[in-house]
């Protein structure tokens, strides 16, 4: 199913959220070196918090883009991977995140130059 996410009631548009969220973006590429207990995703990604990390691994379980395996022992154990979605959809993830790397020093000087400017403009 094909759509125009330009258009306001396009389910792309959801997906796109989800896609763009930044902690997708980053539970998404911690696991792409391979599956990890909910603990172990919450240290990889740094500044999450639980409630957070559980509704995003929880959507993105619901999108098919991770699988949630539980294993019956004591103490439960339960481990998150990419499914083939989500290891389809790490590659343009990890062109973006080549591409911020590439291009920080230039974004941060031009917010520098910003900042400058309209802190003189108001002043």
């Amino acid at each position: 199913m094909l759509g125009n996410p330009y258009d306001r009631d396009c389910p792309t548009r959801q997906l796109l959220d989800r896609i763009g969220d930044q902690w997708t973006v980053l539970i998404v590429g911690a696991l792409r070196a391979g599956p990890l207990r909910f603990t172990q995703v919450g240290k990889r990604v740094e500044g999450i918090s639980q409630k957070v990390l559980t509704q995003t691994l929880r959507s993105l379980v619901r999108d098919g883009i991770l699988v949630r395996t539980a294993y019956p022992v004591i103490p439960p154990k339960v481990e998150y991977e990419l499914t083939p979605l989500g290891r389809d959809l790490a590659e343009p993830l990890d062109m973006l995140d080549r591409w911020a790397r590439h291009h920080m020093d230039q974004v941060t000087a031009a917010r520098a130059a910003f900042d400058a400017e309209n802190a003189s403009a108001s002043a």
